[in-house]
């Protein structure tokens, strides 16, 4: 495991230590770096030697593409998993090769504005305008631009059910009431719910592999729980 040393990597760390509990010593292995650091080669180089049959990145984009270029230039190929946050094609991939990250696979709940399998679908024909519209020049590719629409669209859910009250208690409350809402860009199956003791938006995720050209999904839906 390749991970941030903050919150976001070490969040995957404890998951892992969590799943193997007694075993994850001798299971895993897992390697941090700095967001200061200039590169994450040393630490590729050091995770290799490990012979591991598989590499989870856990990390964000910049490092996530720096870590299959020099998997890359070695010849390295084990199974590669990346975090949602690093699989973007257009940040993380396309400064590796889209070629060089065949086989890579993480878990989505969005669709990819830059997929044609999508061309007729209404909800991305929706997205696309509003991308035209108001980010003209922007790399569809990146899925950050779909996120942070999908983002919009939450806020807007939250603001109708909240109706006239608008006071800061009523906003929290309906922030733990979304109930089967389905954003129109997200993978078929993805529903958005909330509870009282939970209020992530995403608890449903399904797993892709990169073909080279697009996101292949398989299995089924997956929930966190």
């Amino acid at each position: 495991m390749l991970y941030q040393n903050g919150d976001l990597g070490k969040d995957f760390v404890a998951a892992f230590k969590a799943a193997y509990k007694d075993d994850f010593a001798s299971k895993v292995v897992a390697m941090a770096y700095e967001v200061a650091d200039p590169t994450v080669d040393s630490q590729v180089v050091n995770l290799k030697a490990s012979a591991p049959d598989a590499l989870l990145i856990a990390g964000t984009p910049k490092f996530a593409a720096q870590a299959p270029r020099k998997m890359s230039e070695m010849g390295w190929k084990p199974l590669t998993v990346v975090n949602f946050v690093s699989a973007s094609i257009g940040s993380t991939f396309v400064p590796v090769g889209l070629d060089k990250v065949i086989g890579v696979v993480t878990a989505g709940f969005q669709k990819d504005a830059s997929d044609p399998k999508w061309k007729d679908d209404a909800g991305m024909k929706q997205f696309l305008d509003f991308f035209q519209k108001y980010l003209p020049g922007a790399d569809i590719s990146d899925q950050n631009y779909v996120f942070g629409y999908q983002q919009g669209m939450i806020l807007e859910q939250l603001l109708k059910q909240s109706g006239n009250d608008l006071s800061r208690e009523n906003i929290a409350k309906q922030t733990k009431s979304l109930k089967d809402f389905v954003l129109p860009t997200v993978l078929p199956g993805i529903k958005v719910n909330t509870t009282a003791t939970s209020n992530q938006a995403y608890t449903q995720m399904q797993m892709q592999r990169w073909n080279g050209k697009s996101w292949e999904q398989f299995g089924e839906v997956m929930k966190a729980d």
